[in-house]
């Protein structure tokens, strides 16, 4: 996984192939925020929130068709 060293700001992570695998907000070094993850074919998986690196709130995952699968 190729990522960006980010200590503020956004952060783009990537698969070996340049596809982009998350994007989020880094601050202090932690994830904070909103962020979303997606599978190496571009297709949106997991979204979900951090507060300093600890992960908050409700997280969603979904198929490849982009369809709500769960909720935690």
């Amino acid at each position: 996984m190729n990522e960006e060293l980010v200590v503020d700001g956004e952060r783009v992570d990537r698969y070996a192939n340049g596809t982009v695998k998350a994007v989020g907000h880094v601050r202090d070094g932690q994830l904070d925020g909103a962020w979303r993850w997606y599978r190496i074919d571009g297709s949106l998986m997991r979204t979900g929130q951090f507060d300093l690196g600890v992960q908050v709130g409700q997280w969603q995952t979904f198929d490849r068709t982009g369809r709500l699968v769960k909720t935690t």
